[in-house]
């Protein structure tokens, strides 16, 4: 199971990141994110569902790793906030008067609000891996903690991608370097 959901999140992670690439960014105008809403609503719906299947895959590999009880209040905490962050994307899609809020909160959910407790579901999963593993666990943990600063400097933004696809890259590795049992 633990395999499955690792590959499923993976998938969704991808598919995500390919579907939210020409889309609105956090300081597009209202009437940007409007319009751009308008136009592709049914990419903006299918973005949406798509970080909400990730989340739900996230939480299945927290569920089936068994991690320590910090570890998986890091996983289920990072997942419900891809769950908010889908469901925050589909109402933005279905109201151009809320569009911005929304799509403003579902940026800040599926960024700060998402890779920092990812940080802390791998900070507490590396501490059973192999050294170099571990060391990368660590290192991807300390700069997704640190996007949580982004929410003061948006010169930091760029630390989000390395929590969510550097941290995407290390759970695929410790799930499947782990011998099965």
């Amino acid at each position: 199971m633990k395999r499955f959901a690792i590959v499923a999140y993976g998938l969704f992670t991808v598919a995500g990141g390919v579907l939210g690439a020409t889309g609105t960014r956090p300081g597009s105008s209202a009437a940007d994110v409007a319009a751009y809403n308008a136009t592709h609503q049914g990419l903006v719906q299918l973005l949406a569902l798509v970080v909400f299947g990730a989340g739900l895959s996230l939480a299945t590999w927290t569920a089936a790793a068994g991690p320590p009880r910090l570890g998986f209040a890091g996983g289920l905490l990072a997942s419900g906030s891809l769950v908010l962050s889908g469901l925050a994307t589909w109402t933005a899609a279905q109201n151009p008067d809320f569009a911005r809020a929304f799509t403003s909160l579902a940026f800040a959910a599926g960024a700060f609000g998402f890779a920092v407790p990812l940080a802390l579901l791998i900070a507490v999963v590396a501490r059973t891996e192999r050294k170099w593993l571990a060391v990368t666990g660590y290192v991807i943990a300390a700069l997704a903690g640190l996007s949580a600063f982004g929410m003061l400097a948006d010169v930091l933004y760029p630390l989000i991608p390395v929590g969510r696809f550097g941290g995407l890259i290390w759970l695929v590795l410790a799930t499947f370097l782990k011998p099965r049992g």
